[in-house]
């Protein structure tokens, strides 16, 4: 029974590496890419393994020279992509960070209310936060630009920041609605026993308790943010550009510049990386809450 227990866990773990490995692997052919000169790109069989490693494809895409390089001749392309994506970059990160912390705070206090209060029409004010989910963003993009530039919104950290806060706000509400749920009633009224107010109850009891599942939704606020294109590309003209937006840009007159976007893509996912590094304490928790009942 024993050596029938080892055999299958190991089973069990080269399966899971096994996986890993299959889901793992187009990020890292795309990271090759990113250190690929245009000819290696396209050869065939791929070099998978074994390649000339270069950085001119994030210097070209920023802008900037860094100095060193893995022993390459060095030279200027003709015409090539000099894309200055360190801004673009940095508009993804202010627009993400401040739509998630928007979405989450309001999520937040809007599904406490959901989860505690009785008031007419609850149930039916769940099913239209559901419904409007569901709609596509192509069918409110239109109107959304006329009243934007009624507003004088357009072009603006402020409207790309509202917008992307209202496209994660129903998700955020319901997610975070889960998690009040599954803290027993029975703590607030104890507390109410005591004296204690509906505000104090929820900063100090709930709020703490519900940390992971705020973590959890806050990453997910964050990556939908993150990789959004429809509205950025209608909402903005000339100024602020998220790094979805422009990567569709990487067109030459001779083709795709695979390997700018690879690099552009790369450092893109370092940003949303450290973000969930920094919550992963309470991510874990966060997707774990609420699986075992009481």
């Amino acid at each position: 029974m024993i050596v029938q227990s080892k055999s299958s866990r190991t089973i069990r773990t080269l399966l899971g590496w096994a996986v890993v490995a299959l889901f793992a692997f187009p990020l890292y052919y795309w990271l090759t890419i990113a250190f690929k000169d245009g000819r290696e790109i396209f050869n065939y069989p791929p070099d998978v393994w074994f390649f000339s490693p270069t950085i001119r494809n994030f210097e070209e895409v920023f802008g900037i020279s860094l100095g060193f390089g893995f022993g390459e001749q060095r030279e200027v392309l003709p015409g090539g992509g000099n894309w200055r994506m360190g801004p673009r970059l940095w508009d993804s990160i202010v627009v993400a960070i401040f739509s998630t912390v928007l979405s989450v705070s309001i999520a937040t206090l809007a599904s406490y209310a959901l989860s505690r209060m009785n008031f007419a029409g609850r149930h039916h004010f769940v099913s239209w936060i559901l419904s409007t989910r569901m709609m596509p963003p192509v069918a409110v993009a239109i109107p959304v630009f006329f009243i934007y530039k009624e507003l004088s919104l357009l072009d603006t950290y402020t409207g790309v920041i509202l917008i992307h806060a209202l496209m994660n706000l129903p998700l955020a509400v319901l997610l975070m609605k889960s998690f009040f749920d599954d803290i027993p009633k029975e703590i607030d009224e104890s507390a109410m026993v005591d004296g204690a107010s509906r505000w104090l109850i929820f900063r100090r009891i709930i709020l703490p308790m519900v940390r992971g599942g705020m973590a959890a939704t806050a990453v997910l606020c964050f990556i939908f943010s993150w990789t959004e294109f429809l509205f950025v590309l209608t909402l903005t003209q000339t100024g602020l550009k998220t790094v979805p937006v422009v990567s569709s840009t990487f067109v030459t007159s001779t083709g795709t510049a695979w390997g700018n976007m690879a690099a552009l893509g790369a450092a893109a996912m370092i940003p949303a990386f450290l973000f969930i590094l920094l919550v992963q304490r309470h991510l874990v928790r966060g997707l774990t809450l609420g699986s075992i009942k009481q």
